[in-house]
């Protein structure tokens, strides 16, 4: 389970000071895909930095399976990072100079899982998101819902048990996002994660629950328990 109590974050800028989450608390249960949505601003890609521990709420907790990651040193949160939280980012944030079946491979790599071990899992997730056939494709010359649906087996590669998405279909037309929202909604069922998508697109959150709200900060309602 991953639970948010009382998180609040704020910012300094030209304007004073700025509150992108104020007093946030949920929870979201084992092999859940949740959505959290709102306008530009309103907090959504605090909240998932937050999350998976790359932005330090100012007070709060967050406890991802027990554990308290902000309670973790700098070394204890990176591994924690590397073992158990999978990332996909708005443009894909593929490596450039790394061909499909590397970057895929590459939070494999990190978790010293080599050989024939990592040859199979890279297979698997290729023809899981039919592209077999761009295995050896730097990204460049991959279509953007192709770099998205690499950018998805690469962040679900290590068996992760979050699996956090940031606006994963923004440069996406609508059928296309919505085939990667339903792949990245399969694959992390199947392997038994909680997925969390930041987006401001309802027409991709069909396949959520809970659906979680933020205006300027804040959820909208009540906390959501699943």
């Amino acid at each position: 389970m991953v639970r948010i109590e009382g998180v609040t974050k704020k910012f300094q800028s030209g304007r004073g000071t700025v509150t992108a989450l104020s007093d946030v608390s949920f929870s979201i249960g084992a092999d859940k895909f949740a959505a959290i949505i709102g306008k530009s601003g309103s907090g959504k890609s605090t909240l998932l930095n937050c999350l998976g521990g790359l932005e330090p709420p100012d007070s709060g907790k967050i406890t991802c399976f027990g554990t308290s990651l902000y309670s973790l040193s700098k070394r204890e949160l990176s591994l924690f990072q590397r073992q158990y939280i999978g990332f996909v980012f708005q443009r894909g944030n593929l490596l450039s100079y790394l061909t499909v079946s590397e970057n895929i491979g590459f939070p494999l790599t990190l978790k010293n899982i080599r050989g024939k071990a990592r040859l199979k899992r890279i297979d698997e997730l290729l023809d899981r998101i039919g592209l077999v056939q761009a295995a050896k494709a730097l990204p460049h010359e991959l279509a953007s819902g192709e770099s998205q649906r690499v950018a998805v087996a690469r962040a679900i590669a290590h068996h992760p048990k979050i699996l956090l998405a940031d606006e994963p279909t923004a440069n996406l037309d609508t059928i296309t996002g919505q085939r990667v929202v339903q792949l990245m909604h399969e694959m992390g069922r199947d392997d038994h994660c909680i997925t969390i998508m930041v987006t401001h697109d309802m027409e991709v959150t069909e396949a959520a629950t809970p659906i979680i709200h933020l205006k300027d900060g804040c959820i909208q309602g009540n906390s959501y328990v699943a």
